[in-house]
């Protein structure tokens, strides 16, 4: 049964890509479906391999280390300020972004990042079928986040037309940033968060395919990046990604005290009024995708609340909402709704986008936010596509 659901959530997502196709005579139907079985494959690696359980655990190892030499840094700053027994959101899931920034600071200014992304990028560039940019970005939107990978990209910005800057836009929303995988992995399984960014960068490629196909020709598919840390020394370079990755917590920090304090109140209000809460009836909207995502009918509306307010308001608020009704969901929905959650789909991101981009290039900043939410539609597909891939395994 959940492969026939599986297949039916697989043909309803592309199917929905294909319903905004701007040119459906050029999709390129071979790639789909071996980027489809690729993703099937990996996802079978990943989930249910003794290699992939190594290559997770060395992963989600990886970073709680990282996370302990992050935690030394702030128990001398912050010490004290907790109470015995309490862990703090800020302090435990977001500070240790700065220390993760830093080391990301340090492996682009020895051009180790530079070089897998390159060299990455040009080997998805012959599965995909799309440009050599496009796959180059896709890879570094993964690591360096979604607004500072267009700063690897300001010099090819100006040139490129709407319909790739559309895919690369779509890659960047579609991602998490290296910096922020291990606050996800403090609050869901490493294992999803890990077999998410892999199979969203290849779900990424298909929906901008199908709701965006074109030809590239090998004169105009320019990858030569910018490297801005060139002209920095080592300390300068490492003053900068720190600060980056403080700036990337506190805002974090403050999205979330707005968001769920906004939710309380909403929440709070439609219970006042109809008896039942802002993120329920959410979940009865949410509820179909959640049900062709191969979540049982008995959860799909709890499932399609979080889903819905990770698209409202973030994904760490889901996160959160998923990791306190944890306890009323199978393993199985677990995993799927935890696997949609990984991305930077939701509205926020449209405009984080386009003032990212606009901040390099005042013409191409606009051109983001006029297809905004078309933008949003593609990422949110791409996040229903993953977890349905994932559907197959669990």
């Amino acid at each position: 049964m959940k492969y026939l659901v599986g297949t039916l959530g697989l043909l309803i997502v592309f199917g929905l890509a294909f319903l905004i196709s701007k040119d459906r005579k050029e999709i390129k139907y071979k790639p789909l479906f071996v980027m489809v079985i690729l993703q099937l494959l990996l996802a079978i690696v990943l989930l249910n391999t003794k290699f992939g359980f190594v290559v997770i655990d060395a992963i989600a190892t990886t970073f709680s280390t990282l996370l302990d030499y992050a935690s030394a840094g702030i128990a001398f700053v912050f010490g004290g300020i907790a109470n015995d027994g309490e862990a703090p959101f800020f302090l435990t899931v977001l500070l240790p972004i700065v220390f993760i920034s830093a080391l990301i600071g340090i492996l682009q200014h020895i051009k180790v990042l530079p070089f897998v992304m390159k060299w990455i990028g040009l080997g998805l560039s012959k599965i995909n079928g799309m440009g050599k940019l496009e796959s180059y970005n896709a890879v570094a939107s993964a690591i360096v986040g979604q607004s500072e990978v267009f700063i690897t990209v300001k010099k090819q910005l100006d040139k490129l037309p709407p319909h790739r800057l559309y895919t690369l836009c779509t890659s960047a929303m579609s991602t998490v940033s290296m910096s922020i995988v291990g606050a996800y992995m403090t609050m869901i399984e490493p294992k999803y968060v890990v077999t998410a960014i892999v199979l969203n960068l290849f779900g990424g490629f298909m929906i901008a395919s199908i709701i965006n196909p074109y030809k590239v020709s090998p004169e105009t598919d320019l990858l030569e990046a910018d490297q801005d840390e060139e002209k920095q020394t080592f300390f300068e370079m490492l003053g900068e990604y720190i600060l980056d990755g403080f700036k990337v917590a506190v805002i974090v920090g403050a999205m979330l005290i707005g968001f769920v304090a906004l939710m309380e109140g909403i929440d709070s209000f439609f219970k006042m009024i109809f008896g039942v809460t802002f993120q329920h009836l959410l979940g009865y909207v949410f509820a179909p995708f959640a049900f062709i995502m191969g979540i049982p009918a008995s959860e799909v509306v709890s499932a399609g609340g979080i889903m819905a307010t990770k698209m409202v308001t973030n994904e760490f608020v889901a996160m959160m909402n998923l990791s306190e009704m944890a306890s009323e969901f199978s393993p199985r929905t677990l995993g799927i709704v935890s696997v949609f959650l990984v991305s930077f789909a939701n509205f926020s991101s449209i405009g984080i986008l386009s003032g990212a981009v606009k901040g390099l290039s005042e013409k191409q900043g606009n051109v983001v936010a006029r297809f905004g939410l078309r933008l949003l539609y593609g990422a949110v597909l791409v996040s229903f596509l993953s977890a349905i891939i994932v559907s197959f395994i669990l």
